[in-house]
């Protein structure tokens, strides 16, 4: 292979893409966990319960659930230019209508209509990539994107806590301020998706003649390759072991990562410090899961192994949250939620490449979209149990311990479920990983 030319265009590829799609992520996630800071002022005053407040939390991921296949094969059809942004507009006015909640039930519905507007958007995103960056590059994009969570905690944790400062202005509560201001970003992005995305390499006008003639080719090796396998369609790919499993060990990382995103703020105030310090506080653990999404995405890559990477940082995730769930109430708990959060977010990094290894085309949409619905799913009960446990118990150290049997749970899976043939490249089928200069 000529490596002059596969560093050119990657390089080229990289840098158009990557960016813009972790910017679109970060805002995504900012819109869907910026309750949890939100939560420090608003359920005072509308009288949530911590039950209540899990429970509407984890309506947006019902709804999510019911539109993720769809969306994601309207995507294969239609484009992630128009399709994208057609998600992030919708979802930043849903996001902004949150200022006008008065209730429960209009915090439950809303909670539901954002989960619709932005169903799949993630899967969306991981079937994008596999049309832009060849299988030996594919777990350091996705930990590059999928980076963007931790990123969006933890730099939205201060800016989040110093909205609630505006409590009052203009008559508005502070948590009002938050909901308007950061879901303004969405709907400017998704305009903007519109003109800067490109749907496939071969309308690449920003790559050489060469360079998309390269990356053309090499997608299309990768396409025969799938293609000399049995084939699996659309249904197939929904009850496909490989996917299922795949399913339920997303289901056991999305269950952890709901949770933290969704009470760790509650958790960091517990200790007694103040909204602005329960931001830089919440912050830390976060700046430890991109760290590890980033170091352990990228040796993933370099070793050509998936499956034990992804039992690995499975078990990072239970150990740590079993730290934090001993040493609840105090500062340790923060360092064993970091430990936590290099697991969970690096686990994501692992698992996410592996469909694409045995599905394409419109099965490959589906099969991921299913994964992530299942995984999903996660938010919907663990959000009400961790709020549950709080209000039966006064502490969250119940619910952790639930999520640490989660994340274990995970690695269990992950031992019997996947396949190391699954999880590594052919031999022969494409050149080793290489550093893009």
């Amino acid at each position: 292979m000529d490596t002059t030319i596969e560093r050119r265009t990657m390089r080229k590829v990289y840098w158009r893409l990557l960016p813009f799609t972790f910017a679109l992520y970060l805002i995504c996630y900012l819109d869907r966990a910026n309750i949890g800071f939100a939560a420090l002022t608003m359920n005072k005053d509308l009288g949530f319960s911590s039950y209540i407040y899990g429970l509407g939390a984890g309506a947006f991921f019902w709804g999510y659930f019911l539109l993720e296949v769809p969306s994601n094969l309207i995507l294969e059809k239609v484009g992630a230019r128009r399709w994208i942004a057609r998600i992030m507009i919708t979802w930043g006015i849903v996001s902004g209508c949150f200022a006008f909640v008065q209730g429960p039930v209009s915090f439950f519905t809303l909670r539901f209509l954002l989960g619709l507007a932005e169903a799949g958007f993630f899967p969306g995103m991981i079937l994008y990539f596999t049309y832009w960056f060849p299988p030996f590059h594919r777990a350091r994009v996705i930990a590059g994107f999928m980076a963007a969570i931790p990123v969006a905690i933890g730099l939205g944790a201060p800016v989040s806590t110093a909205l609630l400062g505006l409590d009052g202005a203009w008559g508005l509560a502070g948590w009002k301020w938050l909901f308007l201001f950061e879901a303004a970003p969405a709907v400017i992005l998704g305009f903007c998706c519109w003109f800067y995305l490109t749907d496939r390499p071969e309308a690449a006008s920003w790559l050489a003649a060469d360079e998309r003639a390269w990356l053309g080719d090499v997608m299309a090796e990768e396409r025969r390759r799938i293609a000399a396998e049995p084939k699996v369609s659309v249904l197939k790919s929904m009850i496909d072991i490989r996917v299922l499993a795949l399913g339920g060990i997303h289901f056991a990382q999305a269950g952890v990562s709901v949770g933290m995103a969704v009470f760790v703020a509650l958790m960091v105030k517990s200790l007694g410090v103040s909204n602005m310090q329960t931001g830089w506080l919440t912050a830390v653990p976060f700046i430890f899961g991109t760290a590890g999404i980033l170091i352990w995405g990228a040796y993933s890559d370099r070793i050509n192994e998936r499956k034990w990477n992804l039992v690995a940082s499975c078990t990072c995730m239970a150990l740590g949250l079993l730290m934090a769930a001993v040493f609840e109430g105090t500062y340790l708990s923060i360092a064993g939620l970091s430990v936590a959060m290099i697991g969970l977010y690096a686990s994501n990094a692992h698992l996410f490449p592996i469909p694409s290894m045995f599905l394409t085309g419109a099965a490959a949409a589906s099969g991921i979209a299913w994964v992530n619905s299942l995984g999903i799913l996660a938010g919907g009960v663990t959000s009400p149990v961790i709020g549950y446990i709080k209000d039966a118990t006064g502490s969250y150290r119940g619910g952790l311990y639930f999520l640490a049997g989660l994340a274990a749970v995970g690695a269990l899976i992950t031992v019997i479920g996947v396949r190391e043939t699954a999880a590594k490249l052919a031999p022969g089928i494409v050149p080793a990983p290489r550093a893009i200069a």
